[in-house]
């Protein structure tokens, strides 16, 4: 699968398959992220791969939004640095290593859905990372389920090119 293809063909994925990912799989999904780029280099990120059913199932009582964690095979948590003068760009940074994990995961025929973490405290008490670190992204991995709920903008899922692509000047 090539790269214009892995971007097209991907969704958000809620509904996982019961069936473990390979160790050589995580990995691949790992090291996509942490060759992904940064700002001035500064790979500011760790990540925090949970595979045990009981944790998944504790990250997704965290958030009314974030369920689908509790069924996935791999949730990755993304954690940086506290509050900085670099935060902004820490979250662009994990932003894209969310991208890259989430195409390594795609050209292998893994799903994955992007969470939001709104109980950073009690997501640091269930994985143990320094207090001078958060944690406000995740991602859930697994092999998709046979049926996955349509959410979004409708059947195409994405607003149209003229809407949001503009040439020179806002509108051009």
């Amino acid at each position: 699968m090539n790269v214009s293809e892995a971007i097209r063909s991907k969704r958000a994925v809620r509904a996982f398959r019961d069936e473990p990912l390979s160790e050589a799989e995580v990995n691949a999904i790992l090291d996509a992220g942490r060759r992904s780029q940064s700002s001035k280099n500064s790979q500011p990120w760790h990540f925090i791969a949970v595979q045990q059913r009981e944790r998944l199932q504790a990250i997704a009582a965290l958030g009314d939004n974030i369920g689908h964690a509790g069924g996935s095979a791999l949730c990755v948590v993304i954690v940086v640095p506290q509050d900085n003068e670099r935060t902004l760009w820490h979250f662009f940074d994990t932003g894209q290593a969310a991208a890259y994990m989430q195409l390594a995961g795609q050209e292998l025929g893994i799903g994955s859905c992007l969470g939001t973490v709104y109980d950073p405290d009690g997501l640091r008490d269930l994985l143990g990372f320094p207090a001078d670190h958060q944690a406000r992204l995740l991602i859930s991995f697994g092999y998709p389920a046979a049926q996955q709920p349509r959410r979004g903008l409708g059947a195409g899922g994405r607003r149209r090119f003229a809407e949001v692509a503009h040439h020179e000047t806002w509108g051009g």
